[in-house]
């Protein structure tokens, strides 16, 4: 019998092709259970892939099989009460138990479901394939990773240009210290000897030719030890720093007001995860400002933006003009890429809707790369989604589409990001 032994170096990952052709294959099944997983996820949550599940009536291979009917002559093992020649009368047609077990589970996944884990990387590729940015075209430089010098203390090793005097000197003094102190306190001791033996009359002179002999082997082995060696030799250390010249900023707007109700807003929630995902692959820094607004608007967390709620009417203009506010304060357009995304069921004051025309046209969209309005509603629309429609026409960057119902999110995304014809 053979025994086969992997010595490859890197065993890692051997089974990478296998998995690729895996959900190229089975690519609409798991885009499907990708998109249906947008919901569970918070808005900035990117770190870890997803687990998802796909029927295994979905996988099933071709298999050659005998058909039903026949004559055929079998040996059952343990037969007890058969003797050759028996007819054994075929037993009803969907009689048969079969292994599968079709019953739901209280997780979602079905025991007939084959379930696996794909990666963040294999996640947003699933997602958004053949999903592109409008405008970013403009903003190619802002996609270069640059690099900036920085000091980084101090390495035995490097040109020199880049020696520290400072430190070379100290750790001279320092090796010289170490390598002569005892010679030179012995040296001391032998002078002191000799003079009081010089000072002494009768005293012993081949004692004394020998205590200079000792004193000048001495004097020659501290000689010996260099002011400077190239142990000593100290080098400023620089290293590269990535600066994030790849940034963006994602205003998410939102309506609060009474008629706002839960669904509405979870139906938002998925348009922003979208969102947020997507511009993940373009932008290594994002940053996100949530803005809730009724009559008044204010910024505040993620979990207060999705789940609170307020009564009164709605002025759409307020969230506007923070978000213009908080634009020019923290995040300037010659240094961040301005992304916005606003999400509301159409009701507004129809005195405030001419505003809100005129803070995007005058101050918004002139600086934001992309804005995007999704009104979630079953009614008819009114006059806040006929300004924002005209913005669309006189505006690239402007975008404007219509949601019914959680099904229709995702294609709506896709369609507000899909790749231009060039």
């Amino acid at each position: 019998m053979a025994n086969f032994i992997d010595r490859r170096l890197n065993a890692k990952g051997k089974s990478t092709v296998n998995r690729q052709r895996f959900i190229n294959r089975y690519k609409n099944q798991i885009k499907k259970a990708v998109s249906d997983a947008v919901t569970r996820r918070s808005v900035t949550d990117i770190e870890t892939g997803e687990k998802v599940g796909i029927p295994t009536r979905d996988i099933s291979e071709p298999t050659f099989h005998q058909g039903q009917g026949g004559v055929k002559e079998r040996v059952h093992p343990g037969n007890d009460q058969f003797t050759r020649g028996d007819q054994i009368q075929r037993p009803p047609s969907g009689g048969g138990q079969g292994s599968g077990n079709g019953e739901a589970s209280d997780s979602g996944e079905g025991q007939d479901d084959f379930v696996f884990q794909i990666s963040k990387d294999e996640y947003l590729e699933l997602l958004f394939e053949d999903l592109e940015l409008p405008n970013l075209q403009k903003n190619r430089l802002n996609k270069l990773v640059e690099y900036q010098i920085y000091r980084a203390g101090f390495t035995n090793d490097g040109v020199p240009a880049n020696i520290n005097i400072v430190r070379s000197l100290r750790g001279s003094l320092a090796r010289r210290i170490a390598m002569s102190a005892g010679k030179k306190k012995r040296l001391e001791e032998l002078k002191n000897k000799l003079k009081l033996l010089e000072d002494t009359p009768g005293s012993n002179a081949d004692l004394i030719l020998q205590l200079k002999q000792e004193i000048e082997l001495l004097e020659q082995k501290i000689a010996k030890v260099p002011f400077i060696d190239t142990f000593d030799l100290r080098y400023n250390n620089f290293a590269k720093q990535e600066v994030p010249s790849s940034q963006a900023v994602m205003f998410c707007l939102m309506d609060v007001s009474g008629s706002m109700d839960q669904a509405t807003k979870d139906m938002a929630k998925r348009f922003y995860i979208l969102l947020y995902l997507f511009l993940t692959r373009t932008y290594k820094n994002l940053e996100v400002v949530y803005i809730r607004h009724h009559t008044q608007a204010k910024e505040v967390d993620e979990h207060e933006f999705f789940y609170s709620q307020e009564t009164g009417g709605t002025i759409v203009s307020s969230a506007l003009k923070l978000m213009h506010e908080i634009q020019q304060k923290r995040y300037p357009a010659d240094e961040w890429n301005i992304y916005a995304a606003q999400a509301s069921d159409g009701d507004n004051w129809a005195d405030d809707s001419p505003a809100c025309y005129s803070l995007l046209e005058k101050k918004i969209l002139p600086l934001v790369r992309y804005y995007s309005y999704i009104e979630i509603t079953n009614r008819a629309h009114q006059t806040l989604w006929r300004e924002y429609e005209a913005l669309q026409q006189e505006f690239d960057n402007m975008a404007v589409q219509h949601i019914k119902q959680a099904d229709d999110i995702y294609p709506v995304f896709r369609e507000l990001f899909k790749k231009q014809a060039v």
